[in-house]
């Protein structure tokens, strides 16, 4: 089956591990995937923003941002068109995003059939984080794109819950949560990950991905500050972002510095190395439509993972059988269920060793999402 593949996705960060590992799987499975994005991705290092992009979106007034954006999907149109005579695909796979309608021009013109991956509510999404200018156009964009797909796939039932709310009828909506990538991520022994690290006398709480302050990190560190000064509990977190500073400040400010680590970013082929370390795996707080990716390396890697008791998460953890789940309304239940999982061994053994088979359970891959992307398209060709 030849697959085109669209998306205008710019930033090396979870978003491209996405893309990568789906056009991978796809590829895999024997499946010819021709490309259509923006350049500059593939030649930055891994976590590096848009380049040009994202200076535009931060001097730009917003108004003429949104409408460069829309513009944008003339010349993806152009690039979807020129593709489609170049190879002629049998089908059409998009990542969403906001004032992007090309993909749905050129499955009505071509009569392609037409998947839409979808990963958050991006016009409520930046609506709550950046602001929007051009909200009824942005709306608009939204609903057209959703409605007008021949499927869309949300990785989350929560998320599904929302690109229902916009009128896309159920019998058109498949939920494809997030996945791994099994020879990127397997099983490595914690005590030969924690003395490559210098940390095999420590109790390791892990955290890894971008950092920002609602992850509610500074909670960890004000517990390890409380604990008797022969502790060994110590926090590493795998990865930066705009949060660091601060939890570093507060670590020094504790006296606890030498307790508290960063890595920094580092490449996305040692990220499980590190991971390896934890005797403990910090998912803290998460939107609430969303399918992290970290969650499903702690889950690879078989570690002993915490979590928020919310509809999005309990989709694939289970309080006391993958997970230990803690109240995210309530500030105190993060610390106490760490406690709890922090002094009892057996209770950690037990969840990373039901985490570790969740992966094959649920069939928790990208190369298991590529299939079901595929018997989708099939469905399709065949109705």
């Amino acid at each position: 089956m030849k697959i085109l593949y669209h998306h205008r996705t710019r930033s090396k960060d979870g978003q491209y591990v996405h893309i990568e590992e789906m056009i991978g799987a796809l590829r895999e499975l024997g499946h010819e995937v021709i490309i259509v994005a923006p350049g500059g991705a593939d030649d930055g290092a891994f976590g590096s923003d848009a380049g040009m992009v994202a200076s535009l979106k931060r001097y730009l007034p917003k108004f003429i941002y949104e409408l460069a954006e829309l513009g944008y999907s003339l010349v993806a149109y152009r690039q979807l068109a020129t593709a489609v005579r170049q190879h002629r695909p049998d089908c059409l796979y998009e990542r969403y995003n906001l004032f992007l309608p090309s993909g749905i021009w050129i499955s009505r013109r071509f009569k392609l059939p037409m998947l839409l991956e979808i990963n958050a509510p991006i016009l409520e999404e930046r609506a709550k984080y950046d602001g929007v200018s051009l909200k009824r156009l942005g709306r608009w964009s939204q609903k057209y794109t959703w409605c007008n797909a021949d499927r869309v796939l949300p990785v989350t039932r929560v998320l599904a819950d929302v690109v229902a709310s916009y009128g896309v009828a159920p019998e058109r909506i498949s939920v494809i949560p997030n996945g791994i990538n099994g020879n990127r991520f397997k099983p490595v022994s914690t005590e030969s990950a924690k003395k490559a690290l210098g940390l095999q006398s420590n109790l390791v709480l892990g955290f890894t991905g971008f950092v920002r302050e609602w992850h509610g990190l500074d909670k960890v560190v004000d517990m390890i500050a409380k604990d008797p000064p022969n502790s060994s509990r110590t926090l590493l977190i795998v990865g930066d972002g705009p949060a660091r500073c601060a939890l570093e400040q507060q670590a020094k400010t504790l006296g606890i510095t030498e307790r508290v680590r960063f890595t920094g970013i580092i490449d996305r082929d040692d990220v499980s190395r590190y991971v390896a370390a934890f005797d403990i795996a910090l998912q803290p707080s998460v939107v609430a439509y969303a399918s992290p990716l970290k969650l499903f390396e702690y889950l690879a890697l078989g570690k002993a993972i915490i979590g928020p008791a919310q509809p999005n998460i309990k989709e694939i953890l289970t309080d006391g059988h993958n997970a230990v789940l803690f109240d995210p309304v309530d500030p105190a239940s993060m610390p106490q269920v760490i406690d709890r999982l922090c002094a009892d061994p057996l209770l950690r053994q037990r969840i990373a060793e039901n985490a570790r088979r969740t992966i094959a359970e649920q069939k928790l891959t990208w190369l298991g999402n590529a299939q079901k992307v595929v018997e989708l398209f099939e469905q399709m060709k065949r109705a």
